[in-house]
């Protein structure tokens, strides 16, 4: 039976589909759902760029940048989890390593799943370092789910 799910998003189509099946899960075995979300400049950089059109470095507001669209990231994501039904749930942003973040919240609920999108918008490292997703799965003491 599956009690606690955690559910990791970065923004990326994946990590929304990914929250939407931990949702689904959720409400199939009434669990609850914890969102966690780990900013990353490189991921501001990212959705910077594709709204501008132009390179966007590193500045003087990028902290307040990267803590507002966190903000605004896991607002979506509660909007998503409270219109698709889920009784219990929790939001977090955190701010160390995505991989470890998601296995820590899942240490601290006692998770029976983890969820999380298979292509993020991870950094380069992850191509010498591996996947987010990658990382949860190797460490995880629970079951994982890797959303397309």
């Amino acid at each position: 039976m599956i009690k606690s799910i955690v559910v990791g998003i970065d923004g990326s189509d994946a990590s929304e589909r990914a929250l939407r099946m931990a949702c689904t899960i959720a409400n199939r075995f009434g669990a609850s759902l914890s969102v966690i979300h780990t900013p990353r400049e490189e991921t501001v950089n990212y959705a910077a760029e594709a709204i501008s059109g132009f390179y966007v470095g590193v500045g003087m507001g990028q902290q307040e940048l990267l803590r507002e669209a966190a903000e605004k990231l896991i607002e979506k994501a509660q909007a998503i989890v409270k219109a698709e039904g889920v009784a219990t749930s929790d939001a977090k942003i955190c701010h160390g390593d995505p991989a470890g973040d998601v296995l820590d919240a899942a240490t601290s609920a006692n998770a029976d799943l983890i969820v999380t999108g298979r292509r993020g918008l991870g950094d380069l490292g992850a191509l010498v370092l591996g996947s987010t997703s990658h990382q949860i799965s190797k460490n995880a003491k629970c079951a994982c789910l890797t959303v397309p």
